[in-house]
């Protein structure tokens, strides 16, 4: 399992993304916006920048993260598309949008400790991927926890993707389609991605 010490928000300063897309909502500081824009950034260190940005996000290890790869580039489309879309349709990663979590990492414990269903039978594994049509809910014993309830009624300002069809009142979302690239709420150039595995 991907186990990340480094604290958040220094890591989302060094990779020039808004913590809110980690679901910490602390604000963006003003004081260092300009501190990696201070030396040339060669065009592999950017490349490199836009791999580690995506797997942070993700909280994948460079093993699954190249497998993923693989996966996007056998897939019909744009790799770097593709890849976002293997990334966005992990478990982990639904629940956090569904919002029965409040971080990235949050959904993740979540899930390995067994409090969500995929149609109705509990999966334990962060890197299943969602299928279209599949429900994901929270599971039965979990539905009157108090946890549960103050979670999602402190995400209910949080925006749900298109591709979910989200029901707070159930605890549950059924997937309509697979995410696309547009759907992400952060920046990433993907394309600078497939170039450095490219290499």
């Amino acid at each position: 399992m991907a186990l990340q010490k480094e604290p958040i928000m220094k890591r989302c300063r060094y990779l020039g993304i808004s913590p809110s897309v980690m679901g910490v909502s602390k604000k963006e500081s003003k004081r260092f916006k300009n501190a990696n824009n201070r030396k040339k950034v060669s065009e592999y260190g950017m490349q490199l920048k836009e791999k580690q940005k995506l797997k942070f996000i993700y909280g994948v290890l460079e093993k699954q993260f190249h497998h993923y790869f693989e996966i996007a580039e056998k897939m019909e489309g744009k790799t770097g598309d593709n890849l976002i879309t293997c990334l966005e349709s992990r478990l982990d990663s639904v629940v956090y949008r569904m919002g029965l979590a409040l971080t990235r990492r949050e959904a993740r414990q979540l899930v390995v400790h067994n409090h969500y269903t995929v149609n109705g039978k509990k999966v334990n594994i962060p890197s299943y991927r969602v299928k279209v049509g599949d429900v994901i809910a929270l599971a039965e014993k979990d539905r009157t926890s108090e946890k549960f309830k103050s979670t999602v009624e402190a995400t209910k300002d949080r925006t749900t993707p298109l591709w979910l069809n989200a029901n707070k009142d159930s605890f549950s979302a059924t997937v309509v389609r697979m995410p696309l690239a547009e759907d992400i709420d952060y920046e990433v150039a993907s394309h600078l991605i497939v170039e450095l595995y490219s290499k």
